[in-house]
């Protein structure tokens, strides 16, 4: 099965001021479009002495890898330069995999990934867990009666209220903090969930302890107030900038069928609706060890990394393979096009479906993306800005929307 997806994202800003319509287009071809036979691709120079492949070489050579009876990967490579290290733990989860009805749960479950579990961010859990529920009971009520929705989401209010006392917020990354941490932070993409910081070396085994601990007792604890931040980082991200909407329609315009087209952060309907057990059910699906892969880079030594990982780590159960994603998005035979007419300077955007990113002909769009927008000696700058004066940037990216490398 071949799986396209957006490449050679062309962006141009076109024109000044306000008022400008900004377009999109789309367009499908399965081998790289017409410019590819014109472009000549420089052969690379001759090697030199100081050229970086021998130091990718030895890099590559150090990395080292092992899995967990459960079917966690672990990924590490030894750097003894400073007594730092780094941390990924990258989940194979993303926005494709959410269910009809429930976009923006991916990505939800990431900020939820931080509220803390059974022994972090409470004071005390026992009796923190009954508010929880009671809570879930009232957003259910809301899906069955919802010309009470105004009168359940008040008390769903006072009830997160009563649990305050209970909750230590942000606990998790004070954690980290004062142990000397730095980088805490996470993204959700289409394809994938990543969730990163860095320690001081001599705090491994708090890392193995705080990770696992959070995938292993997870509390989705402030549910209902973090789904109004996630409204807002919505509204900022989306309905208030005319780049914003511009992507969301256009993506829609350019799949069909295929989830790639749906935004990472979900639809407002989608958000409003959703409930807690909902994103426990996503969870328990998709976040299994099996899916999950730990990147650990820095002054370790492997085989204490192998010890620690496997007494955290080894306590997540093996579970079932999530189903993966099947639809194949039809073939594009025209063009497509949409139109938004916003209070914005003018912007036109154009893209190609294109193999994944394992396609043997991935280089090609790379080097294409390379010659068109690399640099302000690059084609299309020197032709629209520099020699045409038609706008003030333009920029291609290769790889938008996704990887599909997925088996």
């Amino acid at each position: 099965m071949v799986k396209t997806f957006l490449g050679l994202f062309l962006a141009i800003y076109v024109g000044f001021g306000l008022g400008g319509a900004a377009i999109a287009q789309t367009a499908t071809p399965t081998k790289p479009p017409s410019i590819a036979p014109t472009v000549a691709v420089p052969s690379p120079p001759p090697a030199k002495p100081d050229n970086l492949k021998p130091y990718f070489d030895r890099v590559a050579q150090a990395v080292q890898s092992f899995h967990l009876s459960n079917g966690m990967k672990f990924i590490v490579l030894e750097r003894h330069d400073a007594p730092v290290v780094s941390f990924m733990l990258y989940a194979d989860v993303g926005g494709v995999d959410e269910p009809e009805g429930q976009t923006g749960v991916a990505h939800f479950l990431e900020h939820l990934a931080f509220k803390g579990t059974e022994r972090i961010g409470t004071t005390d859990y026992a009796k923190e867990s009954p508010l929880l529920a009671e809570q879930d009971k009232l957003a259910e009520q809301i899906a069955t009666t919802p010309t009470q929705a105004a009168q359940l989401l008040a008390q769903i209010e006072k009830s997160e209220q009563q649990s305050l006392p209970f909750v230590k917020q942000n606990e998790f990354g004070q954690i980290v903090q004062q142990a000397g941490g730095v980088g805490l932070n996470a993204n959700t993409s289409v394809e994938a969930t990543r969730y990163f910081y860095s320690l001081p070396s001599n705090k491994l085994e708090l890392w193995m302890s705080l990770e696992s601990d959070r995938f292993l007792n997870p509390v989705f604890r402030e549910f209902y107030k973090e789904k109004a931040v996630i409204l807002e980082e919505r509204r900022m991200r989306t309905e208030n900038s005319p780049v914003g909407q511009m992507i969301e329609v256009f993506l829609a315009k350019a799949f069909t069928k295929h989830p790639y087209g749906r935004p990472v952060i979900g639809s407002v309907a989608d958000l409003q609706a959703v409930t807690r057990p909902q994103v426990r059910s996503f969870f328990d699906k998709y976040y299994g060890p099996g899916q999950m892969t730990a990147v650990i880079v820095g002054d370790v030594d492997l085989a204490q990394v192998k010890t620690m990982a496997d007494r955290y780590f080894g306590r997540l159960k093996s579970r079932p393979k999530p189903p993966q994603v099947t639809v194949v998005e039809p073939q594009q035979t025209a063009m497509r096009e949409v139109n938004l007419k916003l209070p914005s300077q003018p912007i036109y955007l154009e893209a190609y479906h294109r193999p994944g990113m394992n396609h043997p002909d991935a280089p090609v769009y790379d080097a294409i993306a390379g010659i068109l927008s690399s640099g302000r000696n690059a084609r299309l700058y020197k032709s629209l800005v520099e020699e045409k004066k038609l706008a003030l940037g333009a920029d291609v990216g290769n790889g938008f929307r996704g990887t599909s490398i997925r088996p």
